[in-house]
C-alpha cells in the first residue's frame, strides 16, 4: 500500500516556473507533534518565570519587614540598655547613700560574719578552721575591723589603701580619656551611662589588678570584649575590659599588682585603653574615688 501524502506546489514569479514538493503524512504529524510540545514548553517557561517573579517579590518584601524589625528590635534593645544603665546608677547612688549613712553594713566578710555587721561576734561553737581564718584575716586588714565597728563607709579612710580587699591602685599608668557618669556615645552620639572610666595606655600593656582577690570571670563579652571580673569580699568587684589577652583563669587568687591581662581594643572601641570598673554590691560607683585617694596616698 502506498503510503499517503501531500503535495505542495511552489511557484517563482522570477523564473516563471512551479515546483512540486511532496510531503509524506507521517512527517506532518511528527511536526505537529513537535509544534505541540514547543508550545507546551514555551507555556511552562513563561509560568515559571512569572512564578518566580512572584516568589521574589514576596522574598523582597520579607526582607524589608524583616529589615524594619530587625531596626525596631535594636531601637528597642538601646531602649533597654539605656534602662538598665540608669537604674545601675540609681542602684548605685541609693546604695552610696545607704551605707554612707549606716543604713546599709557589710552582709558577710571573708571569715564568715553574720548579717548584722562587721562588728558582730562569732558563735561559741565556731569551729577551728574559722577562728584560724579570722586570725589571719584580722592580721592582715586589722585596720578594715576597726573602721567596720563604727560602720562601714563607703569611701575609705586615710589608711584603708592598705587594706589587701581595697582597689588602691591603677590598673595601668595612663590618662583618663573616659570618666563615669553621663556621657555622649563615641559610635552611636547618643546619651549613655558610662559605668566606669577609661584609662588609655599603650597596646598590649600589663594591666594590674587593684587589690587581693578571687578571679571570677575571664571571657568575652558584648561591649567589653575581652574582660576580667575580680571579687574583692565585702561586696566589692573590679572589672577590667577591653584586653588583649588574659594573664590568669577563673577561681584563682589574685594579689594586688598581679598581672591579669594586657591593654587591648577589644569590644566597642576608638583607640587601646582599659575600662575599669568599682562594683559595690553589684552596683557600678565612681572609681575616680579610689584612684584620687591612691594618687593623694603615692603625693
Amino acid at each position: 500500500m502506498k503510503a499517503q501524502s501531500y503535495s505542495f506546489f511552489i511557484a517563482s514569479s522570477e523564473r516563471g516556473s512551479v515546483r512540486k514538493i511532496r510531503v509524506p503524512l507521517y512527517i506532518l504529524h511528527g511536526l505537529m507533534i513537535l509544534a505541540i510540545v514547543g508550545g507546551a514548553t514555551v507555556l511552562v517557561a513563561v509560568g515559571s518565570y512569572t512564578r518566580m517573579l512572584w516568589k521574589v517579590g514576596k522574598y523582597n518584601a520579607l526582607r524589608r519587614e524583616q529589615d524594619t524589625l530587625k531596626q525596631r528590635y535594636q531601637q528597642l534593645q538601646a531602649t533597654v540598655k539605656s534602662t538598665n544603665q540608669r537604674l545601675s546608677s540609681l542602684q548605685s547612688l541609693a546604695t552610696e547613700v545607704a551605707i554612707t549613712y549606716g543604713f546599709m553594713r557589710i552582709r558577710k566578710s571573708p571569715f564568715g560574719l553574720d548579717e548584722v555587721g562587721a562588728g558582730a561576734a562569732l558563735e561559741p561553737q565556731a569551729t577551728f578552721e574559722q577562728s584560724v581564718e579570722q586570725f589571719n584575716f584580722l592580721k592582715k586588714n586589722a585596720t578594715v575591723v576597726a573602721l567596720a565597728t563604727e560602720g562601714l563607709r563607703l569611701m575609705p579612710r586615710p589608711g584603708l589603701g592598705d587594706a589587701a580587699s581595697t582597689p588602691s591602685l591603677w590598673p595601668v599608668i595612663g590618662h583618663i580619656s573616659g570618666s563615669f557618669g553621663e556621657r555622649l556615645d563615641p559610635f552611636s552620639g547618643e546619651g549613655t551611662f558610662h559605668t566606669g572610666v577609661d584609662i588609655s595606655s599603650q597596646y598590649g600593656e600589663e594591666v594590674h589588678v587593684t587589690a587581693d582577690g578571687v578571679v571570677t570571670a575571664v571571657e568575652t563579652r558584648p561591649g567589653y570584649g575581652r574582660l576580667v571580673v575580680v571579687d574583692h569580699g565585702f561586696g566589692i568587684s573590679t572589672w577590667y575590659g577591653h584586653l588583649s589577652g588574659f594573664n590568669t583563669r577563673p577561681g584563682e587568687h589574685v594579689k594586688r599588682g598581679d598581672v591579669i591581662g594586657y591593654v587591648g581594643m577589644s569590644g566597642r572601641v576608638t583607640g587601646p585603653h582599659v575600662h575599669y570598673e568599682v562594683r559595690l554590691y553589684g552596683a557600678p560607683v565612681n572609681p575616680w574615688r579610689y584612684l584620687r585617694s591612691t594618687a593623694s596616698a603615692a603625693d
